[in-house]
């Protein structure tokens, strides 16, 4: 499977970057695995050629469980079982080691905190910054040597060196349908020459049949879907899994008028943090009436009066904006104030874009300020909808990252 991967890789070469660096025959090579196919593939191609591959399984959170039917089994015990099955497919050793603690702190607890402040968080950025590329890495410098070792995933991401700065750059997948450079764009740029990601060189129908050629347990099984709590807490919304971490806050939905800023009350909410900004809201306005008639949508959460604002329509103007401030906004490359230059002169020339999702379009940007090192203001070419604090604000130049933060504020 080496083979037809690295063919693949040799035929895809990206135009100003070196071919795909790979670990010498006898390097420590871990691959991280989760049980899906994408990562099952990932070991069975390092698998095939070096010898001192092993898998790693990471229990991040088992918590929920008690939240669910106690007769059931967990899913990280299920997905345990099925990385242990495909580990013994492929005749490679693997370990598995729980970091509970740590995710609870670093991700759960201030994305909770972040849902109270009425922001809209992404925890799965949180983990690879601090999980999957944090805590795990620490394990591996202190098992195997710092640098002593290549760390495999299965992300749809890709990590090439430069041919004109000598840097190792963190870019989009091949495959643009499951890329995930935007998830992983907090990952510190210090570790990122040591990590490979095979599978952001190949499309998924790619990966699923190569899965197939070697029977791989995992072949079939669907991807995962949203964040790993959500799918094993099995009560489905999301919303009602939050209940049971964060209280109950009523308040006031309000509608304001535009002319004189004067606002109504129609009804009241349960908590600011139950609902995103461009929600559409199961609330029941006076259809009767051709002022209130149609849909309605969330345009903004007043954290200091505690009031959910509404208006009618999909596409109400109040649900576009221009400009956002990004905090804790961090470069991803070590040649900091190079980099600063190179997104201040994309800016300029309209090469810079931003996605504050992942798997949108590239939006284009207007002009940027970067007063200090971890503040950052953002000005669009075109408004932008449903943009709400607490989500991740991505910079691309093409397909290359050139840092991310969390937004704070849009106007």
């Amino acid at each position: 499977m080496f083979s037809q991967w690295a063919k693949l890789v040799a035929a895809r070469r990206l135009p100003g970057y070196r071919p795909q660096v790979l670990p010498g025959k006898f390097d420590n090579v871990i691959i991280a695995m989760s049980s899906g196919v994408d990562s099952s593939v990932a070991a069975a191609i390092f698998a095939d050629q070096y010898p001192n591959a092993r898998g790693i399984y990471m229990q991040n959170w088992s918590k929920s469980q008690s939240l669910t039917d106690p007769s059931k089994e967990a899913c990280y015990e299920r997905d345990w079982k099925d990385v242990v099955r495909t580990a013994e497919h492929l005749a490679i050793p693997v370990d598995k080691v729980n970091f509970e603690q740590e995710y609870w702190i670093d991700v759960f607890e201030p994305m909770l905190d972040s849902y109270s402040r009425g922001w809209t968080p992404n925890p799965d950025v949180s983990c690879n910054k601090f999980v999957k590329f944090g805590k795990l890495r620490h394990h591996l410098n202190a098992k195997y040597g710092k640098g002593n070792y290549w760390l495999v995933t299965g992300h749809y991401a890709r990590a090439l060196d430069c041919e004109w700065d000598n840097e190792t750059h963190l870019l989009r997948s091949y495959y643009l349908q499951k890329d995930q450079s935007y998830y992983l764009s907090l990952i510190p740029p210090s570790f990122l020459p040591r990590v490979l990601f095979p599978m952001g060189h190949l499309t998924k129908p790619e990966v699923r049949q190569l899965a197939k050629d070697i029977g791989l347990p995992s072949a079939a099984k669907p991807d995962s879907q949203g964040i790993c709590f959500v799918n094993n807490s099995q009560h489905g919304k999301f919303k009602n899994f939050l209940q049971h971490y964060l209280p109950e806050s009523k308040g006031h939905i309000v509608t304001v008028d535009e002319a004189t800023g004067k606002k109504r009350t129609w009804g009241e909410h349960g908590g600011l943090w139950s609902y995103t900004i461009g929600q559409k809201i199961g609330f029941s306005m006076p259809q009767g009436d051709p002022r209130y008639a149609g849909a309605w949508y969330v345009s903004d959460k007043l954290q200091d009066t505690n009031e959910l604002v509404i208006v009618r329509g999909s596409n109400h103007p109040a649900l576009y904006k221009k400009a956002l401030d990004v905090q804790n906004f961090t470069i991803q490359g070590l040649k900091q104030a190079k980099i600063k230059a190179e997104i201040a002169a994309a800016a300029m020339s309209g090469t810079l874009t931003m996605q504050y999702r992942s798997l949108q379009e590239p939006i284009p940007v207007l002009a940027t300020e970067l007063p200090d090192n971890k503040l950052l203001h953002v000005e669009l070419v075109e408004k932008q909808r449903a943009m709400a604090p607490g989500q991740n604000c991505c910079l691309y130049l093409g397909d290359r990252i050139l840092g991310s933060g969390t937004i704070s504020k849009v106007e």
